[in-house]
């Protein structure tokens, strides 16, 4: 009994469970990434101002005002009245955003990944939400109007949102979803019996399915969508991205403290195209 005792107590020491010293543990050597949220692509942006583009700090866009001209009956020998366009400016400055990663030369040596690879992936990540979360802030919450639904997303809701486009001679390209408004669709009885038909078309190339020829595209809460809200917009008119300096990366030495790191800066703004060409729905 003596020597069994002695064995448990072995066993039962400060650095484990009983029972841990004997049994041989495997560490998992990768590193399992986090899951990527779903962002709104940037082909959806109706226009990209990259570098080049943008001379000096910021860029001035020119809209021809819609329905500023009219063709008038003119009677015999009358003078034909005068009609011109009319145009509108407003300017976009990019702002800066940016992460400064520093990481100990012992944890780098000691690591079982490359930490430092690791965080500027992660950043890459941050980066992209950021944008996205742009999008939805500087662009599509200055939609010209807004559908109030109920608890849950109707046809009716978007059907209407999809007629304040129409009304302004815009067509619906893409509807934009949280999860709670996506699993509202799901669940109206049109679009469930349209997908036990088998068509399986509309879920190809990141799309979530298509409603009345709009593309409906799933956006992450926390890469800044509201979960009860959705947007309707054309594409072609809705919003567009300013990018003075895309993601860019400095290594970085820091020799006093034995560190090294890096550090990313990304100048970028956002802005709604034609206010009118997107349409807010929300649900409580």
């Amino acid at each position: 009994m003596s020597d069994y005792k002695n064995i448990k107590e072995l066993l039962s020491t400060d650095l484990g469970t009983e029972g841990q010293l004997l049994i041989v543990r495997k560490i998992y050597d990768t590193l399992i990434d986090e899951a990527s949220k779903k962002l709104i692509p940037r082909s959806e942006a109706a226009l990209y101002f990259g570098p080049g583009q943008i001379p000096g700090s910021s860029i001035d866009v020119d809209l021809e005002t819609p329905n500023k001209m009219d063709v008038r009956l003119v009677g015999e020998g009358a003078e034909v009245p005068l009609d011109e366009s009319e145009y509108e400016t407003f300017n976009v400055k990019p702002d800066k955003y940016g992460v400064a990663i520093r990481i100990t030369r012992e944890i780098i040596e000691d690591s079982k990944w490359s930490l430092l690879a690791r965080n500027i992936g992660t950043a890459g990540k941050r980066f992209a939400e950021n944008e996205n979360s742009l999008i939805i802030s500087q662009s599509l919450d200055n939609a010209t109007n807004t559908v109030s639904g109920g608890v849950a997303i109707t046809i009716a809701n978007i059907t209407r949102a999809m007629q304040y486009l129409e009304d302004s001679d815009y067509e619906g390209t893409s509807i934009i979803v949280g999860n709670e408004v996506l699993n509202d669709i799901r669940n109206i009885d049109t679009f469930v019996e349209y997908n036990k038909s088998g068509d399986t078309e509309m879920l190809k190339n990141g799309f979530r399915g298509n409603i009345y020829g709009l593309n409906v595209i799933r956006v992450s809460t926390n890469a800044g969508m509201t979960t009860t809200s959705a947007y309707i917009y054309d594409k072609d008119n809705a919003f567009l991205i300013a990018e003075k300096r895309p993601i860019s990366i400095e290594k970085v030495m820091l020799p006093s403290f034995d560190m090294e790191g890096a550090v990313l800066t990304q100048r970028i703004r956002t802005r709604h195209l034609r206010a009118s060409a997107i349409a807010k729905i929300t649900t409580s």
